[in-house]
């Protein structure tokens, strides 16, 4: 059995986690819920990889840097959310003679 490394595992609860608050705190998002925490998954890994090469060691779980994570994460949904207004499709008006 092929060994998963820690920091995906943790990316993986920090991007539930925080995919989970967002839709409680906003009550909606325009993306579908999959999408976003896809997106904060692999924005939580990405802030953590970021982080270590920053040398950000606030709070940290062993390697894991779980602030840069959650930052991370947080603009991972923010991406999506951008890209989803931005692709959405405009309604439109009454269509007049």
């Amino acid at each position: 059995m092929p060994a998963v490394s820690p920091s995906l595992v943790l990316a993986a609860l920090v991007g539930v986690f925080t995919s989970a608050l967002y839709v409680l705190v906003r009550g909606r998002t325009l993306a579908p819920i999959g999408l976003v925490g896809i997106a904060a998954i692999l924005g939580a890994w990405a802030g953590d990889a970021i982080g270590g090469l920053a040398g950000l060691t606030l709070v940290t779980i062993g390697d894991f840097r779980v602030l840069a994570a959650f930052g991370g994460a947080l603009l991972g949904i923010g991406i999506l959310e951008i890209l989803s207004v931005l692709g959405a499709p405009r309604p439109r008006g009454p269509e007049g003679p």
